[in-house]
């Protein structure tokens, strides 16, 4: 498995350098280079990326600027001399955060996150449910998450609260409730409402129109309803 790349910098010379440490790593295809990050909008608009290599300060238009601007959501590792930018590039969910010059086991090590992130997003549901864990990006790194330590999961606008087992405070994520769901495995959580994702094992009780985790309730939207009735006429029969 391969992921197809493309590199954007406005200097030529660390354009070349970039691209040179891409062509180095064996799972990496750069498809192309770009100096102009307009160029770079017109290429993906007609192809499919995994994942892109970008510069923040360039003329015209920004790294961040581009990222946002862009519908289609392939991974992003930003390289970039500013690390002043770190927390508004977490913010939109990069991959990582290179500081120039990089080093070479720098580099590869952000390879490897942006690998194992794409791996476990194009699993096959066989796959997915065989695994026992997730990567998110959260506290400013890719946090590795165990299913069986997740008790349930809360949507707020743009972000999701990971309730764990494991610690008091919930991890947060910038990610969509569609997003999370389809990396969780069906036979281990259920989706009870548009902003709330729970463990099966978490379950103390079920009403018509909410669920418990032990004392604490949460509700269940009409639209879910039937496979929570579902869920538990399976431990009836």
């Amino acid at each position: 498995m391969n992921l197809k790349c493309i590199a954007i910098d406005d200097e030529p010379l660390a354009l070349e350098l970039l691209e040179d440490n891409i062509k180095q790593v064996p799972y990496l295809e750069l498809v192309a280079g770009f100096n102009k990050p307009m160029d770079a909008m017109q290429f993906m608009q007609q192809n499919e990326i995994d994942l892109v290599f970008i510069d923040i300060q360039m003329p015209g238009l920004t790294g961040l600027q581009f990222i946002q601007s862009l519908p289609q959501k392939p991974m992003y590792i930003l390289v970039t001399a500013y690390e002043k930018f770190a927390l508004e590039g977490y913010n939109l969910n990069v991959v990582d955060y290179l500081l120039k010059p990089v080093a070479m086991d720098r580099f590869i090590k952000a390879c490897n996150k942006a690998m194992d992130l794409h791996r476990l997003t194009h699993q096959s549901p066989a796959a997915k449910e065989e695994s026992n864990y997730f990567f998110v990006n959260a506290d400013y790194k890719l946090v590795k998450v165990e299913f069986s330590d997740i008790i349930y999961l809360e949507a707020l606008k743009d972000y999701i609260k990971i309730h764990l087992r494991s610690q008091k405070s919930p991890l947060i994520t910038r990610m969509s409730m569609k997003a999370v769901e389809e990396q969780l495995p069906s036979s281990q959580f259920i989706r009870i409402h548009k902003s709330y994702i729970i463990s099966k094992a978490a379950i103390s009780a079920v009403k018509k129109s909410s669920v418990f985790i032990g004392d604490y309730e949460l509700p269940v939207g009409d639209s879910f309803r039937d496979s929570v009735t579902a869920f538990t006429k399976s431990y009836l029969s």
